[in-house]
């Protein structure tokens, strides 16, 4: 490593490795295999996957999909997971092997914490739709329109209700707007624009997801009351968390066995459902019946990388910290494999899910499976600022995005230029110091090697 002599800032690491307590292991492979399925499946392979497949060209998006696999999204995969396994260092750390670029390991971490400060909403809206499902009868809340809300909303009836009233099966735009003139007539007739897929002046749906859970308000600008059960259910959602971490990586290790296999039972028992559904063929016919032409759009190609990035999770340091609780000697490759293996196929698996469903409601619907998707408007859902509310958003709402978008870019550039600013020596001295592995890279891995894998160590660094 040369005898350099180490930076005030290089002193300051040295003094935090001696603090640092031996960083734990996980307590075998299969540990570390099922946290990273654990952390890399989520909605991006049961909901955002069969949308892009439906959208791209059915089972022609697949060919994409597999070359961005091959040539970014596991080998990248591999490169994160490997370097936590050899650095034994979290995302922030990791960068010591080139500490101008530690920046981008704050980035990353800032990126995280926006991403868990918002994904653990979502998780509490799973809780408040699981308490709100569980009961014995089919009444659930979102059945019937008898939800009061403390806000005006829209006058909400059935598809049902207007179908009987024109005495016919099949609902057309040409019935709800007529149904409209006659019942809904004045100054406060304001409804949602409808389409093919949504032909309720406002179903129940919609209903009881927009003010009796979210409680929409006018605008950003007027937040409303505090929503006490989804409080209450984020409250929940934490303390879950909480207790999946709060005893080390050998407690979460075990922990994940249960997290990560649940999902696949819960598809499973939905797939046997789905298939049984008239109409699901119909559905699996789409989703794999190939449109090749649309392999002639970039967009097709653009979406392809963004769902392996988006699905597997990576740069953003969470990958580099579960390779760090891993042995040395650990076969890193093979088992980031099988977890880029499992991560692909569970896509592929919930398009079948998915579609055999789809299929069910457009057969419900006597609509082509193109005209029926309902659950894909909810993968597009658009917030407030839509035509149909005519609102914008003020002019401190858009500072405030700019912010949450700046706030991880900023931290590349900034700690660079800090890095630089306190680095000792002249400008040919900062430059080795900054873009070399830091010295005190060495004693930190001396908790944890022995004297064979230090001097492995030290011939690839």
């Amino acid at each position: 490593m040369g005898d350099r002599k180490p930076s005030s800032h290089q002193n300051d690491t040295l003094l935090e490795t001696h603090e640092t307590a031996p960083r734990e292991q996980w307590s075998s492979w299969a540990d570390f295999i099922m946290s990273c399925i654990g952390y890399a499946i989520g909605l991006g392979n049961v909901w955002r996957f069969p949308y892009l497949c439906y959208q791209n060209g059915g089972g022609a998006f697949l060919i994409p999909y597999v070359i961005s696999l091959v040539f970014c999204g596991a080998p990248l995969f591999i490169l994160e997971t490997s370097w936590g396994q050899l650095l034994s260092v979290g995302g922030l750390g990791m960068f010591k092997i080139c500490p101008i670029f530690k920046g981008v390991g704050i980035a990353a971490a800032v990126m995280a914490f926006w991403l868990n400060i918002y994904y653990i909403v979502v998780l509490s809206w799973a809780l408040c739709y699981f308490w709100n499902s569980a009961r014995l009868d089919v009444n659930v809340p979102w059945r019937n329109c008898n939800n009061e809300s403390e806000y005006e909303k829209l006058p909400c009836d059935s598809n049902r209700t207007i179908a009987d009233f024109f005495n016919v099966k099949v609902l057309t735009a040409d019935h709800l707007l007529e149904y409209k003139k006659q019942f809904f007539v004045g100054p406060k007739a304001n409804f949602t624009v409808c389409t093919a897929a949504d032909l309720s002046v406002q179903s129940p749906v919609k209903e009881f997801w927009n003010f009796k859970v979210l409680g929409i308000s006018d605008g950003i600008d007027h937040p409303g009351g505090l929503r006490y059960d989804l409080a209450f259910y984020l409250f929940i959602a934490w303390v879950i968390c909480y207790l999946c971490i709060f005893k080390g990586v050998k407690w979460t290790g075990k922990v994940v066995y249960l997290t990560a296999s649940f999902p696949y039972i819960m598809l499973f028992f939905l797939l046997v459902r789905g298939l049984t559904l008239p109409g699901a063929s119909t559905g699996l016919e789409f989703y794999l019946k190939p449109d090749f032409s649309k392999l002639l759009e970039s967009k097709v190609w653009v979406d392809a990388v963004t769902q392996v990035f988006f699905s597997y999770g990576l740069g953003l340091g969470a990958l580099v910290a579960l390779g760090s609780y891993n042995k040395y000697h650990n076969n890193v490759y093979k088992q980031a494999l099988t977890v880029c293996f499992v991560n692909s196929g569970t896509s592929v698996f919930a398009g079948f899910v998915i579609f055999s469903f789809i299929g069910f409601m457009a057969t419900q619907q006597e609509k082509s499976v193109a005209e029926g998707v309902m659950i894909f408007g909810l993968v597009k859902y658009q917030p407030l600022r839509i035509a149909a509310y005519n609102y914008d958003y003020p002019f401190w709402g858009h500072v405030f995005g700019w912010f949450l978008s700046l706030s991880s870019m900023l931290c590349i550039p900034g700690y660079a230029i800090y890095a630089w600013v306190t680095t000792e020596g002249t400008f040919s001295e900062k430059f080795k110091i900054l873009c070399r592995p830091d010295i005190e890279i060495e004693k930190a891995n001396h908790e944890v090697r022995d004297d064979t894998e230090m001097h492995d160590f030290h011939q690839l660094i």
